[in-house]
């Protein structure tokens, strides 16, 4: 029964319910899960042509769409292991570091096949193209015919603070997490979702794309490039279209609040939201209130907005508010919920003892949905030991509710006190001295703890006073490291897919270019 969830819907597929997929248009084409499952049976007999067999991992680098559910599933069908990667931009100029990020995780992963399109060859690795996959020909293995391997996934983490790191994810997890987020989230078979999330993310992968598949929900998916251009469109899905589950990252409720006028929503009902997780990165508590007083005055509910805390290891999800149970707030930070059933979270100090209620230290996770380790050994961050999963982030428990303040290898400790890089960034923001995508990093260097505003420049003149008043702030809140503003060309930070700096990139590039205090 390892792969009886997952697998389920591809035995008995619906003809009336479906994936909504967007157009780079601004319209949508439907594929009901019968159509779907015989694209994943067609693309199964493509991948057995192709050479692949059980335990192969097969790296998928498509954007959302049909081709992309198509190979997911034909992966397990014929047991080998769907490894989700990026896929190359289309339309815009790639992103600064990509092709170098795509050949390390290509080395990291091993696969047998890549599928996609606009992929150059990894060094031995051959391609299978979209049309490749689905072209005419014999169906793959059915549901059951293949045993499969333990590991039915491998998803990459973020690479915020660090190279992306490959996690084995295994079916009991996979199963266990899908079924906590759907009791969480009252999922029923007449749910109906929408996201915008990319889906070789976990969030957009396992929440928002596995979550509804399993259930048989229908899904308005919209690729991330098309909600970045139209974002009314994704509030249209809950308005219009009957949806009322999603989930999101801070950074799509602020594109939300920035991007849509008050007067865009004239018409619109929304008071069918019942769930929208807001998770992946810190949230700072202003934007909740700003988003909810967007879309109040059209039937929103703010007790639909969910704070949850997950991580790749996971699978997904390992704490989270429940409807109903309201938001809680210490200091700069909006509690992210209690753990989910199963699931069990406890804070240690940097000795790994116990730490008390309120006391910062590495948040420890124990449970059924834990990955079943990395690919390799290499790399810093979270880790798997004796059963439980070390995230390498950090916060606090208060009342049995987990408080994240930022990843330990984005903070240094200045004169006893440990200072994070999250804090920094919202209070800048808060004062309104920092501009919206700088991003401050910190680190250590020969001279002691350093924290530096990364700031893109906007090709115009520059107030010299205002990057002294930035440093300024910057020192109050380091207590004595030294402070840096740094300005940068435009298009030099990098993102993650989630929307998250890449800090530790950005301090090594700093460290790089000089370490002169002065502003360059």
């Amino acid at each position: 029964m390892r792969d009886g969830q997952l697998l389920a819907w591809l035995q008995a597929p619906e003809a009336a319910r479906g994936i909504h997929f967007s157009t780079r248009e601004g319209g949508w084409y439907h594929h009901s899960y019968e159509e779907l499952a015989a694209d994943a049976r067609r693309a199964a007999g493509r991948l057995v042509e192709a050479g692949v067999r059980r335990d192969d991992v097969v790296a998928l680098a498509l954007a959302s769409g049909p081709a992309f559910v198509a190979a997911f599933f034909a992966t397990l069908l014929v047991g080998a292991v769907p490894a989700p990667l990026a896929p190359e931009p289309t339309g815009r100029p790639v992103a600064t570091g990509h092709r170098e990020r795509l050949a390390a995780l290509l080395t990291a992963a091993r696969p047998r096949l890549v599928v996609g399109d606009a992929v150059a060859d990894g060094p031995g690795v051959p391609t299978l193209s979209a049309a490749e996959l689905l072209a005419p020909g014999p169906d793959g293995p059915a549901p059951g015919e293949v045993a499969h391997p333990a590991t039915a996934l491998v998803q990459f983490t973020s690479g915020s603070s660090g190279p992306a790191r490959g996690v084995r994810i295994g079916w009991e997890g996979l199963s266990a997490n899908l079924a906590v987020i759907r009791d969480w989230l009252g999922v029923n078979s007449r749910s109906i979702w929408a996201s915008w999330l990319p889906v070789h993310h976990d969030m957009g992968l396992v929440g928002c794309l596995l979550g509804p598949v399993v259930a048989r929900n229908d899904l308005w998916l919209m690729r991330p490039e098309d909600f970045v251009r139209r974002p009314l469109d994704h509030l249209r899905c809950f308005a219009e279209r009957g949806a009322s589950i999603t989930a999101t990252p801070a950074f799509g409720l602020d594109h939300l609040v920035r991007r849509v006028h008050p007067d865009q929503l004239d018409g619109l009902d929304l008071s069918g939201v019942s769930a929208m997780v807001v998770g992946a990165e810190r949230m700072a508590p202003g934007l909740l209130d700003r988003f909810t007083a967007l879309l109040a005055p059209r039937g929103f509910d703010g007790t639909a907005l969910l704070p949850a805390y997950g991580l790749a290891e996971a699978t997904l999800a390992v704490t989270g508010v429940r409807r109903g149970d309201g938001r809680r707030r210490r200091g700069p930070v909006v509690g992210c919920g209690t753990p989910l059933p199963g699931t069990t979270v406890r804070i240690v100090d940097e000795g790994g003892r116990p730490l008390p209620d309120g006391t910062v230290g590495e948040i420890i996770v124990r449970g059924p949905s834990l990955g079943l380790g990395h690919l390799g050994d290499e790399g810093a961050g979270s880790r798997f030991t004796d059963g439980e999963l070390h995230t390498g982030d950090a916060g606090f428990l208060s009342a049995g509710e987990l408080y994240v303040r930022g990843r330990l290898g984005d903070s240094v400790k200045v004169r006893g006190t440990r200072v994070f890089a999250e804090d920094l960034e919202q209070s800048l923001r808060e004062a309104g001295v920092l501009p919206r995508g700088a991003v401050v990093v910190l680190g250590d260097d020969a001279s002691g703890p350093v924290a530096v505003a990364v700031i893109e420049d906007d090709d115009g003149p520059r107030d010299p006073q205002a990057d002294a008043h930035v440093a300024r702030l910057l020192a109050r809140g380091t207590s004595g490291a030294r402070t840096v503003v740094r300005v940068v060309p435009r298009g030099s930070i990098p993102w993650t897919s989630s929307g998250k700096p890449r800090r530790r990139a950005l301090w090594h590039a700093y460290g790089a270019a000089s370490p002169d205090p002065t502003r360059t």
